[in-house]
């Protein structure tokens, strides 16, 4: 039962941080109909920058600034440059592009900072543990992701649904011609959105940074998860986006944990290790297929 529960709270640590990718991602898709596989660079951006400036500063929380702020101004800066071109160009020049500007970060970051990863500590206020109801002893620092992520939901919705911004990118996402009519800048809008977009992705790659190596191409394995996310939840819907990162972090987590255990009663160790961590790969897939065969559309709409 202890185990169950501290994955459980593993796999919600892992959905909150999937959400942070996944809101922005589908934020940008919702509103400007853009496929960005570029999006985990900025993930990688934000890691980088807290990284860097952690080690010049020796302050995780400026460094958690500083990687906010550069993963933003870097996904404006490449609105402004490239995808400011694509919108009205097919969803195929929108993978090529956006596959490219993959390759470029990459090779990027590779040239300025080498190929060995950058290590990131969490600061000394939130190490260490502490014991949850049950006796549990949780890290306050995995505790921490949890909350940012609630807070970030949290945010998110009362920016979505009661500001004025908000209501333009509702707007936006429902006749984009409608309110250019009416006067709103369609280009600043967009180039916030996308700006809002980064900076969540680099929030998520700099928090999860203290938690694993800081190197190149670690925004790939969680864009990929963060596409799930947004199909099983409905792509263009900010709730959706919440609900399928907790399911997709919960089950991930709980499978790779429990079928290797599972098999080894009918199995020797070494296969059920095998075969369990197969299927737990597989898991989320299965489950995004079983949702989509009842619900092909995701879990919610877009505009919920």
């Amino acid at each position: 039962m202890t185990l169950l529960i501290e994955q459980l709270i593993n796999g919600l640590q892992l959905g909150t941080m999937l959400f942070l990718m996944a809101s922005g991602l589908t934020l940008v898709f919702g509103v400007m109909g853009l496929i960005n596989l570029a999006h985990g660079s900025f993930y990688m951006v934000g890691a980088y920058a807290t990284a860097l400036v952690t080690a010049t500063t020796g302050s995780f929380f400026i460094g958690l600034v500083a990687g906010l702020a550069a993963a933003a101004a870097v996904g404006a800066l490449v609105e402004l440059i490239v995808i400011r071109r694509l919108y009205h160009r097919p969803h195929l020049d929108q993978v090529l592009a956006t596959f490219a500007l993959i390759l470029i970060f990459s090779e990027g970051t590779r040239w300025l900072f080498g190929s060995s990863p950058l290590w990131l500590n969490p600061p000394a206020l939130l190490s260490g543990s502490v014991t949850l109801p049950g006796g549990l002893r949780y890290p306050i620092y995995r505790l921490m992701l949890i909350a940012v992520g609630v807070a970030v939901a949290v945010g998110m919705y009362f920016l979505i649904t009661r500001t004025r911004l908000g209501m333009r990118i509702r707007a936006g996402e429902s006749d984009r011609e409608m309110i250019g009519a009416l006067g709103v800048d369609i280009a600043r809008l967009y180039t916030l959105v996308f700006a809002m977009g980064a900076a969540l992705a680099g929030l998520a790659g700099a928090l999860v940074g203290a938690l694993q190596s800081v190197q190149v191409g670690m925004g790939e394995p969680v864009l990929i998860l963060a596409f799930v996310v947004i199909v099983i939840g409905g792509i263009g819907s900010i709730k959706g986006a919440l609900y399928g990162a907790i399911l997709v972090g919960v089950v991930d987590t709980l499978g790779r944990v429990f079928l290797p255990l599972f098999f080894r009663q009918f199995m020797s160790p070494s296969e059920a290790a095998g075969v369990g961590s197969a299927i737990a790969a597989m898991l989320i897939y299965i489950l995004m297929a079983v949702i989509l065969a009842f619900k092909p559309k995701g879990l919610f709409a877009a505009n919920e």
